[in-house]
């Protein structure tokens, strides 16, 4: 008893909807496996169970498709090298550096940088599962920086450097190991050191950080480090980037 999407993501459960005076009262439907109840919706129909549930979302007031967007955190190196790769995905709300993992509240960046405080270089990653999937967007970290090398990315030394996922939700620490233990089962690739971590403590990191490499694109840690990643991503995943 369900209408699907087109992508077979969303289904809308017909027996759930209802109408009063030709309009959608409420509605539930399963996302990704999931059910996601949603309210008050104010939508005119003529026949609620006919509706294509793709039409239906895309009408939905802001405060009922923030029910379609999850957080990750996620630990590859250099936060300036992390930001830049995943602000442009399709489906990328938001991307911020910051810190998390350690036992030092409010650190600075120099105390980061010196390895003494347990802390991660890390983006905070909000994206609509409507148009990135976390599998997608696993792909995308995995192949964006060496998650084989222990505690460091190339000449970037230190456990602040070391890869990690650090996750809000049961599905993304069950999809994250899933994905880690998938690789580590390939004779193609070097065993895999990623960690799948709860989001614990997290501290945004010095304003100077934010959108570092759109601001120092000429600089030689740009040219050098950050920029390869970009160009590798935009070459490779094509298909997910934003228009």
């Amino acid at each position: 008893n369900l209408i699907s999407s087109d992508d077979g993501r969303f289904h809308l459960l017909k027996g759930a909807v209802q109408v009063e005076q030709g309009k959608i009262t409420s509605f539930v439907a399963i996302l990704d496996g999931r059910h996601v109840a949603l309210g008050f919706v104010g939508k005119r129909v003529t026949e609620a169970v006919d509706i294509h549930c793709s039409l239906l979302v895309a009408n939905l007031p802001k405060e009922y498709t923030r029910a379609m967007e999850e957080t990750i955190v996620l630990g590859a190196g250099c936060f300036w090298c992390t930001e830049a790769v995943f602000e442009m995905l399709k489906g990328v709300k938001s991307v911020e550096p910051g810190y998390t993992g350690g036992k030092t509240a409010n650190p600075t960046y120099e105390q980061v940088s010196t390895g003494s405080t347990g802390h991660v270089e890390v983006a905070k990653i909000v994206f609509d599962l409507d148009e990135l999937s976390f599998e997608e967007l696993l792909q995308v970290f995995f192949n964006a920086h060496d998650a084989t090398q222990v505690d460091g990315q190339g000449n970037d030394i230190g456990t602040q450097y070391r890869s990690a996922i650090f996750y809000t939700t049961e599905r993304q620490r069950e999809k994250a190991q899933h994905y880690i233990d998938v690789l580590n089962k390939s004779a193609a690739v070097k065993r895999i050191v990623t960690t799948v971590e709860p989001l614990g403590a997290y501290y945004p990191a010095e304003d100077y950080h934010k959108k570092y490499y759109e601001s120092h694109k000429t600089a030689g840690y740009c040219q050098l480090v950050i920029a390869p990643k970009v160009e590798k991503v935009q070459i490779k995943f094509k298909n997910l980037l934003k228009q």
